[in-house]
C-alpha cells in the first residue's frame, strides 16, 4: 500500500524505527490518514508487533497480518484521545497511532508515550516542519516550554508534511511532501529554540533524505505527475519555481538537440 502512494523512499523507512515520535502533518484533506494507515500496514506486514490506534473516526480497517492491530474509535471505544491514550499505555503496546494531537493533554500524553520507548505516530494541522514544532511548543504554558523543547528534542524522529496535487497523467491525486529528519543539528535547534534555522537544515541535508516542499513539487512535475502552472502557484517561491520548471516538452527538445549534436561529432 505504501508503495502506491508516491511518497519519498524515506517515508517507508520511518515505519522501521524502533521508538520515538513521527508526525504526519498537513491541512484537512491532505491525505494524512492515508499515509498513516500505509505506515501502519507496512509495520503490520513486516513485523510481529502489538499496534493500537486511536482514531476519530476509523477511516481504514486494518486486518491483522504479522502484527496484532487493535483499532479504537473516539466516542465509541473511548471518550477522547487523552483518556484513551492513558489506557493504551497500561496495555503494553509496541506501536501507538494517535489520530490527532488536538489539545495540551493529548499532546503531553503522546510525547510521553514516545519518551517511554514506544513508536508513536500522530498528526497535526500544520503545513511544514517548523510550524509543527512551534505549534507543539506553543500549546504549553510559557513556564513549561523549555521542558517540552527538551522532550521534543529527545523523542521527535521525523516530520512529514504533505499536500495533495491533482494528477495530470491519470485521474487521482499525488502528495508533495516536506521531510524533516531529526539529526543532532535539528535536535540542538529545538532544544535551544532556534526553530528558524530548520528550513536551512532541510535544504542542505537532501543526501540524508530530507527535502522541502518545493523540491518535492519540482520532482513530481518532472516525473509528469502534476501541472506546471499549479506547481508554480502553490510553491513557496513562485518566481524561482518558474525558472526551475522548464516545460517537459521544451526539456525533451533541448535533450534531443544535444543528442543530435553528439551524433554529428
Amino acid at each position: 500500500m505504501i508503495d502506491d502512494l508516491h511518497l519519498p523512499p524515506i517515508a517507508k523507512e520511518l515505519a522501521d524505527l524502533p521508538r520515538g515520535l513521527v508526525l504526519v502533518t498537513g491541512h484537512t484533506g491532505s491525505g494524512k490518514s492515508t499515509t498513516l494507515a500505509a505506515m501502519i500496514d507496512s509495520i503490520n506486514t513486516k513485523y510481529r508487533k502489538r499496534i493500537v490506534t486511536l482514531e476519530d473516526p476509523i477511516e481504514y480497517m486494518i486486518e491483522n497480518k504479522n502484527s496484532m492491530v487493535e483499532q479504537r474509535e473516539i466516542g465509541s471505544d473511548c471518550m477522547e484521545f487523552a483518556s484513551g491514550l492513558k489506557h493504551v499505555l497500561r496495555q503494553d503496546p509496541d506501536i501507538i497511532m494517535v489520530g490527532e494531537m488536538r489539545d495540551l493533554e493529548t499532546t503531553g500524553s503522546t510525547v510521553t508515550a514516545a519518551e517511554t520507548g514506544h513508536l508513536v505516530f500522530s498528526t497535526l494541522h500544520t503545513i511544514n516542519a517548523s510550524q509543527t514544532i512551534e505549534r507543539i511548543i506553543d500549546i504549553y504554558p510559557a513556564a513549561q516550554q523549555n521542558q517540552i523543547r527538551t522532550m521534543l528534542a529527545n523523542t521527535l524522529q521525523a516530520v512529514l508534511s504533505q499536500t495533495l496535487f491533482r494528477r495530470v497523467d491519470e485521474p487521482g491525486m499525488v502528495p508533495c511532501t516536506e521531510i524533516l529528519l531529526c539529526t543532532s543539528a535539528v535536535r540542538n535547534c529545538i532544544r535551544e529554540n532556534r526553530i528558524y534555522e530548520i528550513p536551512n537544515i532541510i535544504e542542505t541535508s537532501r543526501r540524508l533524505g530530507m527535502q522541502n516542499l518545493d523540491n518535492s513539487i519540482a520532482d513530481m512535475y518532472f516525473k509528469g505527475y502534476i501541472d506546471r502552472d499549479e506547481a508554480i502557484m502553490r510553491s513557496s517561491n513562485p518566481a524561482k519555481m518558474e525558472k526551475t520548471l522548464v516545460p517537459v516538452d521544451e526539456f525533451e527538445v533541448v535533450e534531443s538537440e544535444e543528442e543530435a549534436a553528439v551524433m554529428q561529432q
